[in-house]
């Protein structure tokens, strides 16, 4: 029986969750998957320069886990760039550190304090919790 995935800690400060070719519409594309916590693996390794073990304490997982997610991102990126395919970014077994929602009207991500419940794109009423991954 195979273990069951523990949660990786990610921080949630993601501007966009959708990446694509410039001057081609996303329904002629082929779409490349990226978890959150891949993501977040890549975001703190090579734009944060942390050392996969400060990294993999962050994301409460183990070096040898961190360096596995590292190694699918960068493959799927590269997949993405060489062969001209979307990137859409989505699911994994996370935590975030801070609270995320997702607004189905314009399909954004983002970050509210509770106090406020309407969108910041489209200023819809219509927003949920985006830790459902």
């Amino acid at each position: 029986m195979v273990r069951p995935r523990l949660h990786r800690r990610v921080s949630g400060e993601f501007s966009a969750t959708y990446f694509k070719p410039a001057g081609i519409p996303v329904r002629e594309l082929e779409t490349v998957s990226l978890t959150f916590d891949e993501l977040e693996a890549v975001r703190l390794t090579d734009l944060e320069e942390l050392y996969q073990a400060d990294a993999a304490t962050q994301m409460k997982v183990s070096r040898q886990t961190l360096g596995n997610i590292v190694k699918a991102a960068h493959k799927k990126i590269a997949e993405a760039l060489i062969k001209g395919k979307a990137i859409k970014i989505e699911g994994g077994t996370v935590e975030y550190m801070r609270k995320l929602y997702y607004c189905p009207a314009c399909e954004s991500t983002f970050q509210t304090e509770p106090d406020k419940d309407n969108c910041p794109s489209c200023k819809s009423d219509k927003i949920e919790p985006a830790d459902k991954p």
